[in-house]
């Protein structure tokens, strides 16, 4: 069974910086693609960006260079590094793998 923790989440100023984190357990994590989504209140939920096993990244046009995903398949871990944050990008961030889903860490932008 997967299972994905996410922490790193909190409130920073607009221009601030965030690295989330994503721990994953029960699979074999390399092979997959892993993606961090988001759903702000009232949205639907959207992709943010995600990394193939190989390194490979996606990302959302909004987000394009602010974020940066990576991930560590030693370590079973994906990130995603925000810079230069704005109020728009606030929203509850989830880390997806597989058909899986975290609980999910709330990012706040706001001064």
């Amino acid at each position: 069974q997967v299972q994905l923790v996410e922490s790193g989440g909190g409130l920073v100023q607009p221009g601030g910086s965030l690295r989330l984190s994503c721990a994953a357990s029960g699979t074999i994590f390399s092979i997959y693609i892993t993606g961090w989504y988001r759903q702000a209140p009232g949205k639907q939920r959207e992709l943010v960006a995600d990394i193939t096993g190989g390194g490979r990244a996606n990302y959302a046009d909004s987000v394009k260079g602010r974020f940066t995903i990576s991930r560590d398949n030693a370590k079973k871990m994906v990130y995603l590094q925000m810079n230069n944050l704005k109020p728009e990008d606030t929203a509850v961030y989830y880390c997806k793998l597989q058909a899986s889903w975290g609980q999910g860490t709330q990012v706040t932008v706001s001064s």
